[in-house]
């Protein structure tokens, strides 16, 4: 199985209601979609984020690292190659994680496809049901609260509630959603590098003093603050969660040489695809630290791969974030994994199981 072509198009999604955080408001998925053709007929496909504000990826610049520099080192490959053919990808450029992150998707998803099972089998199998949180973004609190109060109706028993804004309101946020959702279920608390670390002690000792014990704190100081990451860590029950401030294995093993967060958000578009996904699973499990499996706003393409991962390294990816289908108006994607609200199934289709992808607009290369 040969690769004969690399194509590009792009996909605009709407979302249910507008995702707001801390960094950006965004009323759409507006991804770019690869597909991966080969001289069998076999096609992979593949997902690239542009999130400028936390990858630095524009649609520009993913068309342009695909098209001009990743492709061409694969054109004619094996595709049972993967090892090497991952090393391309990898070495082709520095940074442009969410292009390279669509093309390993879709390199996995035919290395599977070449074998003849699903993804999460190749990579090592596992329960191939797995269950969600649900993100309630910044928000009027009234909104938020309805918000959370829907999401338990339809079965979501976590949530991540987005903070990061305004310290007072914030807190304000937090209690009115704990006093509604109390007991039915447990609160993840996203700051998007909104606070300071100081703010962030001083938040969640007035949460503890207030009897209310969110399940996480995730990334509350700027990405680069390893120091105020670990000032936090330090001084709050709570267990805080890096995010931003990890993309790959060396800012990893950093982190976890300071012991500056007690869990690592892992997701595709910051690593640059599953390979480098992983090596952060190996090494956070080598430590004994857990990890969560999330997503930027993506599509059932790329977040079907982070299911597959997420089920094959269980043991070490122990909360799940991979809500955006759910946020999606609709479904572009014609098989694959089935996102119903929280509960997230893998079938036993090869590959990702992706028949067709609907709305891709062919961006000529």
């Amino acid at each position: 199985m040969k690769i004969t072509d690399i194509q590009l198009g792009m996909m605009r999604v709407p979302l249910k209601t507008p995702f707001k955080t801390a960094l950006r408001t965004v009323e759409s998925v507006d991804d770019i979609v690869v597909s991966i053709h080969t001289d069998t007929g076999h096609i992979g496909h593949g997902e690239a984020a542009a999130t400028a504000v936390i990858t630095g990826d524009t649609h520009g610049a993913i068309v342009a690292a695909i098209s001009t520099v990743i492709a061409p080192r694969l054109i004619g490959r094996d595709v049972a190659d993967l090892n090497a053919l991952t090393r391309l990808v990898q070495t082709a450029l520095e940074r442009n994680t969410s292009a390279k992150a669509a093309v390993e998707i879709a390199l996995y998803d035919l290395f599977a496809q070449l074998h003849g099972a699903p993804l999460y089998r190749i990579l090592g199998g596992g329960d191939p049901v797995i269950s969600t949180d649900l993100t309630i973004s910044v928000d009027y609190i009234d909104k938020m609260v309805a918000d959370a109060l829907d999401a338990v109706e339809r079965g979501y028993g976590s949530l991540k509630i987005k903070v990061g804004k305004d310290m007072g309101v914030d807190l304000e946020r937090i209690r009115a959603i704990h006093a509604a959702v109390d007991g039915r279920a447990l609160l993840r608390l996203d700051a998007n590098q909104g606070w300071t670390p100081k703010q962030a002690v001083h938040a969640m000792r007035q949460l503890e003093d207030a009897g209310i014990e969110p399940e996480l704190l995730e990334q509350p100081v700027k990405a680069h603050d390893l120091a105020g990451l670990k000032y936090v860590t330090d001084r709050v029950h709570v267990p805080v969660m890096a995010d931003e401030s990890v993309f790959g294995p060396v800012e990893l093993i950093e982190l976890i040489r300071m012991r500056a967060a007690d869990i690592v958000n892992i997701k595709l578009m910051k690593t640059g695809g599953i390979s480098n996904a992983i090596k952060l699973a190996d090494i956070a499990g080598l430590h004994g630290v857990d990890c969560m499996i999330g997503c930027m706003i993506e599509s059932s393409i790329s977040v079907a791969a982070a299911a597959h991962l997420a089920v094959a390294k269980a043991d070490v990816i122990t909360k799940v974030d991979l809500d955006g289908p759910s946020l999606c108006a609709w479904n572009p994607v014609e098989g694959g994994v089935r996102f119903d609200e929280a509960e997230i199934s893998i079938g036993e289709a090869p590959g990702l199981g992706i028949v067709s992808v609907r709305g891709v607009q062919p961006i000529a290369s």
